[in-house]
């Protein structure tokens, strides 16, 4: 650390493409940053760089990501490189805390209150038409009213466009336009607002009231946007609210890794920053430090020649072994280092088959040493997930899936850590381990691990919390891992648990494991089966891009041929890839 300024121990973790990112603190900076490639340690990196040289005042920062769990990881990085006061927020938390700020104020009384969800009012709207859709047309209707509002569509503006909108099944154009006309209408009498809502509703007040824009920009000076490639017209629109004429704003984004066109991104902003802002600086990250080279060699193939698309190069560390056998005079020797598995394709006659290889090939890498945590079975559809949970569970392997119950809701979960707090407010002196040890041991915990996959489950979770202990400093007492469980709590920062994870490839996004299976890689799955123009096939194409790039070491690829009803082939991404079918 240099004693003029206090930040060569920040500077000096980066590569020369990341330090260059940390060093540009001023005007706006595009970050065109390919998978596992350090993003998130380039853009931490840059703000604790800003802060410590007095360039940022940390309470002037707003570091904007897309998901509570990123923004908790972002808050946890900052703290660690000492830049507390930042503020990570995704752009709804953001948006809502400054709309119920300024409701009051402006329009008086309590802001409107939040809906839930959109299927429920939805679904009301299209009873009092006379309709009764199934349930996939009735999210279809929701994620489009979702999409028309994020795209900044008055409904007479989506009502002129809707012939080149899917429409759900079971539904004339007319009668969707009629359900977003009685969306609004039962939102506004119930005095209800949705998400999108609250990115329009901010953005309004902000723009038609110049003292509440004043009081946003004084209070935000420089802006960090993660995953601009995902950011839709009203998230834009918001973010030029948020800025006014100034232009201190750093974006973080792949074009490769647009996956949420279907709900309004669109990777344009992120392409096209450099026209908007034309003295911007862009900056490249193309060194993956994340995956083997086989694997990254086939996302290069197969996003070679698309817009935007970054060339990865493999640049991770190789992996050391450790010594297991001795020389003549005693002394050890190291072997070399295992070569790298090339990512293997199978193909399967059933659903059953594969599901029962993939649980196989599994439950033979956890027996070699790989941590169930460190394997993650990937999929396009939710619906995929049943029969990877049922084989892994006749197994005895742990499951996690992704996007179900979050880990601090669980109610075994909760009494922990109600109980840790308990214990917060009569320290007595003992170490920190033992209080947490003892407290979980009064809820039924053990050191050894059960029989069984639900008592497994439960003791894999309180586990995971004891393991927490590990990541606190030294001498960290009892109040203090408290309050570090409710911030986690609140920013569903979740711990690791010792579980194979099943997931969505969309909720995949920005997650890492040594070991992953992407099943489902046959036409009509992914690409889905819905995907029949060229930008929907483009769409999914990124989306498989994503699914490869989640694996460091070793990546293995299946698909189902279907039944006798449902014959299908190979994905074409496959070929693409570069493997042989």
């Amino acid at each position: 650390m240099t004693v003029a300024d206090g930040t060569d121990d920040i500077l000096d973790a980066l590569d020369p493409e990341q330090r260059e990112i940390a060093e540009a603190l001023r005007g706006p900076v595009s970050v065109l940053a390919g998978a596992g490639t350090g993003k998130t340690r380039a853009i931490t990196h840059r703000i604790a760089h800003g802060v410590r040289t007095g360039v940022y005042a940390p309470e002037r920062v707003l570091a904007v990501t897309f998901t509570r769990k990123a923004a908790g990881e972002l808050q946890g990085r900052l703290r660690g490189l000492g830049a507390d006061g930042v503020r990570a927020q995704t752009f709804h938390g953001a948006a809502l805390g400054q709309l119920n700020h300024f409701w009051p104020q402006l329009v008086g009384g309590a802001a409107p209150t939040m809906l839930p969800g959109k299927v429920a009012v939805v679904s009301q709207v299209v009873e009092s038409l006379g309709l009764h859709p199934n349930s996939e047309a009735l999210r279809d209707l929701a994620s489009e009213i979702e999409w028309r509002k994020t795209s900044m569509l008055g409904i007479e503006e989506y009502g002129r466009r809707i012939a080149d909108r899917p429409v759900p099944q079971g539904f004339t154009p007319e009668q969707v336009v009629d359900v977003h006309q009685g969306y609004a209408s039962l939102l506004e009498e119930r005095r209800q607002i949705d998400f999108e809502d609250v990115l329009v509703l901010l953005a309004g007040m902000l723009e038609t009231e110049p003292l509440a824009a004043v009081q946003v920009r004084e209070r935000y000076r420089f802006f960090t946007v993660d995953e601009y490639q995902d950011v839709s017209p009203l998230q834009h629109a918001l973010l030029r609210v948020w800025l006014g004429n100034r232009d201190d704003v750093c974006v973080v984004g792949d074009a490769s890794q647009t996956i949420y066109s279907f709900a309004g991104a669109s990777s344009s902003y992120l392409l096209r920053f450099g026209i908007e802002y034309p003295h911007a600086r862009e900056i490249r990250l193309e060194r993956n430090y994340r995956s083997a080279e086989p694997i990254v060699r086939l996302a290069n193939r197969l996003m070679r020649d698309r817009p935007g698309a970054l060339t990865l190069r493999a640049s991770r560390d190789t992996i050391q072994v450790p010594a297991r056998r001795m020389d003549a005079d005693g002394s050890p020797v190291k072997p070399a280092a295992p070569a790298v598995a090339a990512p293997t394709f199978e193909w399967f006659a059933t659903e059953l088959d594969e599901a029962t290889a993939v649980a196989a090939s599994i439950a033979e890498a956890i027996s070699q040493g790989t941590p169930a945590s460190e394997i993650a079975i990937l999929y396009r559809t939710n619906a995929q997930s049943a029969r990877f949970e049922e084989a892994l569970r006749q197994r005895e392997i742990g499951v996690r899936v992704h996007g179900a119950q979050r880990f601090f809701e669980r109610a075994d979960v909760r009494q922990a850590v109600m109980m840790i707090r308990g214990e917060a407010k009569v320290a007595d002196g003992r170490p920190l381990f033992q209080i947490v040890s003892d407290v979980l041991r009064s809820g039924g915990w053990s050191s050894r691990p059960p029989e069984g996959a639900t008592q497994r489950e439960r003791w894999e979770a309180l586990s995971a919390l004891l393991s927490l202990v590990d990541e606190m400093p030294p001498g960290t007492g009892i109040q203090e891992f408290s309050e570090e469980l409710l911030a986690r709590q609140r920013a569903q920062h979740e711990p690791t648990l010792e579980a194979v994870t099943l997931s969505a490839i969309h909720a995949a996004k920005g997650l890492e494991w040594s070991l992953v299976h992407v099943a489902g890689m046959s036409e009509g799955l992914l690409p889905i089966a819905h995907a029949v123009d060229e930008d929907s096939i483009s769409e999914e194409r990124r989306l498989c891009y994503v699914a490869f790039t989640r694996a460091r070491d070793t990546l293995r690829l299946s698909g189902v041929a279907g039944g006798a009803r449902s014959r299908r082939s190979p994905s074409r991404f496959i070929g693409e890839a570069g493997i042989a079918a």
